[in-house]
């Protein structure tokens, strides 16, 4: 199935970021971890057991990482990689994956692929927990965004 061209926009893509941000093990951890330490801070704070300032330190803390997640890394990220300023042309068959624009054509087998996950706007197609593709579900039309939801869920078999 190939699907039509298709730009990113760049709201979507720095909401997908977000979303893979937001799903990795290690950030999750570490956000709820930051937010235990907000709630106890505050909650030490009421009953006057620690003073204001630590109270305003571990709240700092909190507000940086939120701004680092939720703004700087997928704003970051997003500016640094001309991918998402280009136009391409998706094709997913039985074989592979294959993604092509103006300058050539780039193609993986599926078993390159360790995992996917869709989002509101975009099917994420990942090799490894770092490295990663996003498709917008835009590039395909009418039935066929169902029809690249079965191939990824029938050719992926990791995590959907």
């Amino acid at each position: 199935m190939t699907s039509q061209y298709f730009t990113y926009e760049k709201g979507k893509v720095i909401q997908a970021l977000r979303y893979h941000f937001i799903s990795r093990k290690e950030i999750k951890f570490m956000m709820i971890l930051v937010n235990v330490f907000a709630i106890s801070s505050a909650a030490l704070f009421f009953f006057k057991k620690i003073s204001p300032l630590a109270f305003l330190i571990s709240s700092v803390l909190w507000f940086a990482m939120m701004i680092a997640f939720w703004y700087f890394l997928p704003t970051m990220i997003y500016k640094k990689n001309n991918t998402f300023k280009d136009r391409f042309k998706a094709t997913l068959d039985e074989d592979g994956f294959m993604i092509e624009n103006d300058r050539g054509s780039r193609g993986w087998e599926w078993n390159q692929f360790s995992t996917t996950l869709e989002t509101p706007h975009f099917f994420h197609l990942y090799f490894d927990s770092r490295s990663f593709f996003i498709v917008p579900k835009e590039a395909f039309e009418g039935d066929d965004e169902h029809e690249a939801r079965k191939i990824l869920r029938e050719k992926i078999k990791g995590k959907y």
